[in-house]
């Protein structure tokens, strides 16, 4: 075989084990979103607090340590299903919020189909264009600090118009991060299915949780 031979041979494995991963990821994430929808289905029925939402979600950011030093292994999985079931019932208590408004469970629905879609969108474009995003990458880590910094003020100042700014802020920045991650994938930049999973979840949540706060806040 040839030099040649052996980059082709090569190239080919390479877009194979890419496809691999490209398909895990997406398969376990599709589950983990489903098991988080219905753990937030159930918080809601059961009327979970505040007080008990605040503890799961202290302990999701537990668990993602759990997840990330496991994710080679076969207990990685069980890690990922016990963090994003977590989170997911931890929102139990903002979405009985919105349920109550004014046709709350229509604006639940549309938050959760815009989110569909621009994630879909985003992740179809980064992995069809194939370019490389990770420049991206400084950027949106200062982004998401100036955003925190800018979420725990608020909470003091109760800036209204902040208010709205902030999850706006986040909807641009998990548009971004999405391109990010996904184009980490596809360039090898991450090769364990559950961790870019996470990556994606996270991804996925925190636009959700975004979308529907901006929704929410234009329907009041």
């Amino acid at each position: 075989m040839n030099e040649y031979d052996s980059l082709q041979t090569a190239s080919a494995g390479t877009a194979v084990s890419t496809s691999k991963m490209v398909r895990n990821t997406y398969m376990l994430l599709s589950l983990t979103l489903l098991f988080s929808a219905i753990t937030a289905g159930l918080s809601v029925w059961s009327g979970l607090g505040n007080g008990a939402a605040l503890i799961l979600m202290l302990a999701s950011f537990a668990m993602m340590f759990w997840v990330q030093k496991t994710a080679d292994s076969a207990q990685g999985l069980i890690a990922i299903f016990a963090f994003t079931g977590c989170l997911g019932a931890a929102m139990g208590p903002m979405l009985s919020h919105y349920l109550k408004l004014a046709n709350g469970p229509t604006l639940v629905m549309e938050a959760l189909a815009l989110t569909s879609l621009v994630f879909l969108s985003l992740s179809a474009y980064a992995m069809t264009s194939k370019r490389d995003f990770s420049f991206m990458g400084g950027f949106l880590m200062t982004g998401m600090i100036v955003v925190v910094v800018a979420g725990l003020a608020n909470i003091f100042l109760h800036i209204a118009v902040l208010s709205m700014m902030i999850p706006a802020a986040i909807v641009l920045l998990m548009s971004g991060l999405i391109l990010f991650d996904t184009s980490r994938i596809v360039h090898g930049g991450e090769t364990n299915y559950i961790r870019a999973t996470v990556s994606l979840y996270l991804n996925f949540y925190n636009l959700f949780l975004a979308i529907l706060q901006l929704l929410g806040g234009r329907q009041r």
